[in-house]
């Protein structure tokens, strides 16, 4: 009796609740398994944008390093460009200065040409007014030729 009565039990409870546990526990356990599964495919899909985002980092680092190399390079160019133009200013104001040294010779030899003119107007002049002889002629042209390194000349 006690064993029909189990059994009967049993099977009320097996129709009843045994296989809705059952079913309860099928859907807890494929639900835990789904969840894994996503949870996997999440892992994969993570990996996944780390490996794009390591490689858009590689690039990003390789375009600094290129970036870098040509504003340096640029820099470089911009130096030698301004080195280049100092050089041709510096050039240009020797050039002027040569040209303005060859015009400041030039308007001294005129003005000391200018200067032996005169002397040598003075000189004449002075003859006329002496007449002289010879012997005195010669000594007046010694004079103003010794006078030369004197302050007639220096003007």
């Amino acid at each position: 009796m006690v064993l029909v009565t189990f059994a009967v039990l049993y099977l009320i409870l097996k129709k009843l609740f045994f296989e809705k546990i059952h079913n309860f526990m099928e859907a807890r356990t494929q639900k835990v398994k789904d969840q894994f599964d996503n949870a996997e495919a999440m892992n994969t899909l993570a990996e996944k944008h780390l490996a794009d985002y390591k490689d858009k980092l590689d690039n990003v680092e390789i375009e600094r390093r290129d970036i870098l190399r040509e504003a340096r390079a640029d820099a470089d160019h911009r130096a030698k460009e301004i080195i280049g133009e100092a050089k041709e200013r510096a050039d240009d104001i020797v050039r002027q200065a040569g040209k303005d040294a060859e015009r400041e010779r030039l308007r001294l030899a005129e003005e000391t040409r200018k200067e032996v003119a005169a002397l040598a107007i003075y000189a004449a002049e002075k003859i006329i007014e002496r007449e002289l002889d010879e012997e005195k002629h010669m000594a007046l042209i010694d004079e103003i030729i010794g006078q030369k390194d004197g302050a007639a000349w220096k003007n």
